[in-house]
């Protein structure tokens, strides 16, 4: 799964031209697209991304992940996209640089997946559970964050994360 920043081209038909160059443009991507192959290659490995633990604390109890860093905007954008599976207690944490109203999709995932959106005091304030793969609807956190971690979809039911718990890790202040 990969942040997405909604289209703000404004693009209208103003006039034929502009339709009729808007259409070849979308054709020609469509094509393109089409060629591509179906699986492309990861910028950059997971196994090359940086690591580190954090814990989500839910109903008295600390559950412990080893996650990736996903702290530059390349890596935002990809995120989880062509991952085939996620182990228990793993996850992506998505760290941006100020807090924000993040959105996300979930082209080209192929695995359903939790997004816990944590807010810069390290609070979790919206949960979206088991996002549906290849799925282009847009999820968005709501309100202002400083993080998101993504986990395999069904562990905050699993596990009974919800609104209001606590991410310990130092970006939130929360160590």
């Amino acid at each position: 799964m990969g942040t997405r920043s909604p289209d703000r081209s404004g693009a209208t038909a103003g006039c034929c031209f502009t339709a009729l160059r808007t259409a070849a443009t979308g054709l020609a991507l469509a094509l393109a697209t089409a060629a591509a192959p179906a699986e492309p290659l990861l910028r950059e490995p997971l196994d090359r991304l940086p690591t580190a633990e954090l814990a989500v604390e839910s109903g008295g109890r600390a559950q412990p992940f080893k996650v990736w860093i996903a702290a530059t905007e390349p890596r935002r954008n990809e995120g989880l996209m062509f991952v085939p599976a996620l182990a228990a207690h793993r996850g992506m944490l998505f760290l941006f640089d100020t807090p924000q109203v993040a959105s996300f999709w979930m082209k080209n995932t192929l695995i359903p997946l939790d997004l816990l959106f944590i807010s810069p005091e390290g609070r979790i304030i919206r949960i979206a559970e088991n996002a549906v793969p290849h799925s282009e609807a847009i999820i968005t956190s709501m309100g202002v964050v400083l993080g998101v971690l993504e986990v395999a979809g069904g562990t905050s039911r699993r596990l009974g994360f919800k609104a209001g718990d606590r991410v310990r890790y130092p970006a939130f202040g929360t160590h």
